[in-house]
């Protein structure tokens, strides 16, 4: 329950991310809202996994989570260019939370 939890939160992490470069400084209230929301339960659920997975563990593989997916959106809607290195360099970051995971 710890890694599902874990894996949620790390999701969360990439929606706050995003809302708040969307939030332009909190001057836009539905993307400051979505910010606050995301952040308190992406936290919350990185403290419950937390409880059950060694500290170091579970925050690295949140933050990889969270990182690499708010790139791949930032990609995927033209936010931020793709190259062949980011790419790489993603992938990376991916293969060292999945070992993080079975190595735990």
């Amino acid at each position: 329950m710890a890694w599902f939890v874990l894996v949620l939160s790390g999701i969360l992490e990439a929606v706050w991310a995003t809302a708040l470069g969307r939030s332009e400084g909190f001057t836009r209230l539905i993307p400051s809202v979505v910010f606050g929301v995301a952040l308190v339960v992406s936290m919350a659920g990185l403290a419950y996994a937390m409880r059950g997975l060694p500290v170091g563990t579970a925050y690295a593989v949140w933050v990889g989570i969270g990182a690499s997916l708010t790139v791949l959106y930032a990609m995927a809607t033209g936010a931020e260019p793709v190259s062949p290195a980011k790419v790489v360099f993603l992938l990376v970051i991916i293969g060292g939370v999945v070992g993080l995971k079975t190595a735990a």
